[in-house]
């Protein structure tokens, strides 16, 4: 296999197929953030260079068991904090349609892999929008599905309350198919959810919610708003019906999200310090050596979030900022959740721009308005997908989708009828 977009951190040459099943000779990629026991896994980052994974996650032992072939991992964002893998530890990976830009995060290999046929199928992870995100400026289709409905068991963690495993393929069906091995019950992990939690099933009634208070702010590229309207006129057409919502909570998702995730990353990246694995540093005493590893070991974006994270926690300001930002999580889940008695799916484009340019974007706080259709699925546990629904010139663009809690369905059923799959 030819890697020139530096799709893969490593390709496995004891890559097979471990059994028969509805995988079976189907080639997967995994985000370098999953352990398959004996490999590598590094998250991306300096801190756990040459770390080696001592026991399977449990969607790489579906994936196993359904006789899926993984060929390697993936570069990502380091611990899948970013949108463009421009904070990977091992270089940046390039869009297949222009490698000139970025293929978007944190799961940027896996997108890349699939997008220019290097496999079939891949695995990314999702906190804030790094499945759907970068299967859009990739112009594939990436799922994230209802939080708990996949297990977290051997995923390095960013946010706990907001990580969640989905696929990437070419086409929904294909999605459809990887997301029905690698969901269901774990006993590895406690947030994982049944097949029933989410029985009382509404009728699918073909309507979709469009929320342009939101849709329609300062930042969001023409090419996209033009897409955008596109979009929704082949749904009218394929005989949805389309409802103007107002969702006015989702201004504050971004500026929560961007609380509440610092705040758990950095409780979660306490662990690596140089000790039990990863790098270690020496330094004048152990103290020293924790301050030297941490510095040399994570990036500059880790750090910041790590710092951002710890400040937001600290008792004089945890009820101004992180209390706060869990007020603003509940208004959006309940908000969310209210519109969905009225439509069976949300639209929103996924991303405010096609893919841009390594460097564009100079500042972090232009980096994280890349989220701001993303995030408020990943705050309220919905599930939903991107699309592909066109190009700006030879620059992919993606529709987002969002569903109920547990209507994957729902976002199946859309996705075909708009990519003209049934």
């Amino acid at each position: 296999m030819k890697d020139d977009l530096n799709a893969f951190l490593e390709i496995f040459e004891d890559a097979k197929s471990y059994g028969e099943g509805p995988l079976s000779g189907k080639t997967i990629a995994i985000k370098d953030n999953m352990l398959f026991e004996g490999h590598k896994a590094t998250a991306g980052s300096k801190i756990l260079e040459g770390f080696v994974a001592p026991y399977d996650a449990t969607v790489v032992k579906k994936l196993k068991e359904a006789g899926a072939i993984i060929v390697g991992r993936t570069n990502m964002d380091e611990f899948a904090m970013g949108s463009s893998t421009e904070s990977s530890a091992y270089g940046v990976t390039k869009n297949p349609h222009d490698p000139e830009r970025t293929p978007g995060g944190s799961s940027g290999g896996s997108a890349a892999a699939v997008a220019a046929g290097l496999v079939w199928g891949s695995l990314g992870s999702d906190t804030g929008g790094s499945i759907r995100q970068p299967a859009a400026l990739c112009g594939i289709v990436g799922l994230k599905p209802t939080y708990g409905r996949v297990s977290r068991h051997g995923l390095i963690a960013l946010g706990s309350s907001l990580d969640q495993i989905g696929p990437f393929a070419k086409t929904v069906s294909d999605a459809e198919l990887i997301y029905n091995v690698i969901k269901g019950q774990d006993p590895m992990d406690s947030t994982t959810i049944s097949e029933d939690t989410y029985s009382a099933r509404k009728k699918f009634g073909k309507t979709i919610g469009v929320p342009r208070d939101f849709v329609e702010k300062e930042g969001i590229s023409e090419e996209v708003k033009k897409n955008f309207e596109e979009a929704i006129a082949k749904f009218e057409s394929l005989g949805y019906g389309i409802m103007d919502i107002s969702l006015p909570s989702l201004a504050y998702a971004l500026s929560a999200y961007y609380i509440i995730l610092p705040a758990e990353a950095s409780s979660n990246l306490a662990r690596f310090d140089g000790v039990k694995y990863g790098i270690h540093k020496d330094g004048e005493n152990s103290i020293d050596d924790y301050f030297k590893t941490r510095g040399e070991g994570f990036g500059e974006e880790v750090r910041r979030r790590i710092i951002l994270g710890t400040y937001v926690l600290s008792s004089g300001y945890y009820d101004e900022y992180y209390g706060e930002a869990q007020k603003a999580k509940e208004a959006i889940t309940a908000e969310l959740r209210q519109a969905f008695r009225s439509v069976d799916l949300v639209l929103t484009p996924t991303t405010p721009s096609p893919a841009f340019k390594f460097g564009e974007k100079s500042s972090p706080l232009e980096m994280y308005l890349e989220d701001i259709f993303t995030v408020p699925a990943n705050i309220a546990g919905c599930p939903a997908i991107s699309l592909p629904s066109g190009f700006s010139g030879k620059l992919p663009l993606g529709i987002e989708l969002t569903a109920d809690l547990g209507r994957e369905d729902n976002l199946f059923k859309a996705g075909k009828d708009f990519l003209n799959e049934n």
